[in-house]
Formats: structure tokens, sequence, C-alpha cells
């Protein structure tokens, strides 16, 4: 090992290379680290000089990350986190904390499950800070590299998610935080509501859907096709909110967890009703990362949560029924 030479090396040099390699843009890097543009073009430019790679390249109207740089962002994440996790203080005191946690979630979690938490959250810790993204395909993959630290999602709300949270990558935890079921809703003055509702109803019926990314399907539609069956769909939205807001002004249908629909349809013109096919309950999972386990400030907000939103499942106003 060098001593001198790592004796030579600036760790802020390294944090900018991280930010730099997480917006592969000079000028996001500057607003994320509240720096000058021109700080962190001379910045780049000693990195350049100290792993003798240019590290970001022009390419088209953007910047790509050179094959060295590719090989060093793994290699980065872990070393920052390492030494974040190195220098942390031995008590956590919440009231005075500035922490700020990365968190991914689907969107429906913010209506069902933050309410239950985040006052709380901001009550006891007002100086702490929570940045949530969309969870995605590379959520386990941002939990292993120390991006993120927590994600949580609905376990069956359609089969690639449902495949790859029953078995997610080594070294990722997870817990149970709440179980819910799916339902119908509808605006109040829908003409179903004075018909016979079946599975037959429901099909013939046109549909909105929530669809967070591409060629995303519903556990629901995978299981209908097993039948030969087939959703009518006549608009795909990208949230929940969205969806409720056209339902209560068309005679579309919406498919959505009952803990959501029991919260909208107090705020806009819209009735719940059965969903007239068999599922079993969505399970709303948390997941974080086994380096995580000794940072007391992560098992402070994991604690509080986790808590919460199982008191909240423990309550006989949320009990689903089948």
């Amino acid at each position: 090992m060098s001593f001198e030479k790592l004796a030579r090396l600036d760790l802020n040099l390294l944090v900018c290379l991280h930010v730099l390699l997480e917006h592969n843009n000079v000028s996001k890097a500057s607003e994320h680290l509240n720096l000058s543009q021109s700080a962190i073009s001379k910045s780049l430019a000693r990195l350049r000089e100290l792993f003798d790679d240019p590290l970001l390249q022009r390419a088209g109207y953007g910047m790509e990350p050179t094959p060295r740089a590719k090989e060093l962002k793994p290699m980065l994440a872990k070393l920052l986190f390492d030494i974040e996790k190195m220098t942390a203080p031995t008590t956590f005191e919440p009231s005075q904390s500035t922490r700020s946690f990365q968190m991914a979630v689907v969107e429906s979690i913010y209506t069902l499950l933050f309410p239950h938490f985040i006052g709380e959250v901001f009550s006891t810790a007002p100086h702490l800070t929570i940045d949530t993204c969309s969870w995605g395909s590379d959520t386990f993959g941002q939990l292993q590299r120390g991006e993120l630290d927590f994600a949580i999602t609905g376990k069956d709300l359609n089969p690639e998610d449902a495949e790859r949270t029953l078995t997610p990558p080594k070294g990722i935890l997870s817990t149970e935080l709440y179980q819910d079921r799916l339902c119908c809703i509808v605006n109040s003055r829908h003409p179903v509501l004075s018909e016979k509702w079946d599975l037959e109803a429901y099909i013939a019926q046109r549909h909105i859907v929530t669809k967070y990314y591409k060629n995303e399907r519903w556990l629901l539609d995978v299981k209908l096709a097993e039948s030969q069956l087939e959703r009518d769909v006549a608009l795909f939205v990208p949230d929940f909110n969205s969806a409720a807001e056209l339902c209560s002004h068309t005679d579309l249908i919406l498919t959505a967890p009952s803990l959501y629909a029991s919260h909208v349809t107090t705020k806009l013109d819209l009735t719940v009703i059965p969903l007239p096919y068999p599922l079993p309950p969505l399970s709303y999972t948390l997941f974080w990362h086994e380096n995580r386990e000794n940072d007391l400030a992560h098992l402070w907000l994991k604690e509080l949560l986790i808590t919460r939103c199982q008191k909240l499942a423990a309550s006989p106003e949320s009990k689903v029924s089948p």
C-alpha cells in the first residue's frame, strides 16, 4: 500500500467523481454538490490526470462514462459507503440529525403508507431529509451499491416485481409492512352500480390502468389471460391519483389497492366495489441492504417505519375481506 500516494489523494475528488458518474453531466453535478460548474470542471480535469483516463466523454448532446469509469463506479460507491459507515457517530440523536435518506418507492406508497409515519419522522427529527425516487428495475442494484437506504414496493402488483422481490439478490433484507387487496373504483353515477356485478360485467367494461414503466403487466392481467380473458383498457396513466381523477369524470373502471380506494373516495365522487376475481393479497414490503444493519440512524428510521405501518395493518379498519 502506497501511503504517500494516499496522503496526496483528495477525498472530495472521489465524491465529485461519484456524483459525476451518477449524472453524467457537469451542470447537474454542480447543482447536487452546490458548487460552480467551473469548480466541477477543474475537479474533473484533476480526476482525469489522477486516473490517466478521460472518465467522461462527449456523446451526442450529453456525456458518457468511459469503460474505465464504468469499472470504477461500483468500487467508488462501496468505498464512499464504507468511509461514511466508518465515520458514523456511535450514538444517534434524532432531534439533532441532519441525515439525508434515499428511498425508492412505488407511487401508491405516498398515499397508502407515508401518512402513517412521515409526520412522526419530522416531528422527532425536524432537520432530517428524505429524498424519494421511483422504484425501478435497478432498485436492488442501488441498494447494493449504497445509493439507496430503503425501497418499498407492492410484491404482487405485476409479474416482474413479483419475480424480483420474491428472490432478492444476496445481501438484501426485507420485512412485510402491510397486506392489501385489489378492488374496483367507479364514479358514483356509474351504471354498473345498479346492475349485476360479476366477472363478465367487469370484463365488459372499459378500464383505466396505471403503468409505471414500459412493458409492465399487472399480475391480474396475467391471471386473466390464463383464463383467456383480457381487460379492455381505454387509457394508461402513470399513477393512481391521475387515474382516480379521470375515473371520476368517466365511466372507466379503475382497479386499485383497497387502502388507496378508501382514501381517494373521501376526496372524489367515487364508489368502491369488489374486484370480481380472486387474487392473493398484495404484500407491501420494505427492503434494505445488510450493510446498513449497524447504522444507528438507519436502524431508528427503519424501526419507526416498520412499527407504524404494521400498527396500521393490525387496526380493525384496515382488515381486508377476501
